[in-house]
């Protein structure tokens, strides 16, 4: 079992940053590849970026590259998600998530372990 908590979510305007953290604990975290995805209402839940267990192997979403940085710290057992210019449409309930596979994976269904998710919002 992982046990994984998000924080550092909030509301923040247009163009602003963010910092979320996801603290993990069970297992040995460095084994596991991190995910982060996000999910608006009334829509599905939506990949963002993942990285290997090691951190050598870093994949984004079109829709956040360039803007957004997935970074972790094996150490800390806790993985990170920068987000700079940010926008009314990344409004979302962000979470982590954690795979044992190898394989860049961007499909929910693949994570084995979740946060309970932490809440960004955008306002215009």
């Amino acid at each position: 079992q992982v046990q994984l908590v998000e924080s550092g979510g909030g509301l923040v305007q247009a163009g602003g940053s963010l910092r979320l953290s996801c603290a993990a604990s069970g297992r040995t975290f460095s084994y596991y590849r991190m995910g982060w995805f996000r999910q608006a209402p009334g829509k599905e839940r939506e990949f963002i970026a993942t990285i290997s267990a090691s951190g050598s192997s870093i994949y984004y979403a079109e829709s956040v590259k360039g803007r957004f940085t997935i970074s972790r710290d094996n150490a800390k057992n806790t993985v990170y998600l920068q987000m700079n210019s940010l926008k009314p449409e990344d409004t979302a309930v962000y979470y982590c998530a954690a795979d044992n596979t190898l394989a860049v994976t961007i499909t929910p269904d693949k994570y084995d372990y979740w946060g309970q998710g932490t809440q960004v919002t955008v306002s215009s």
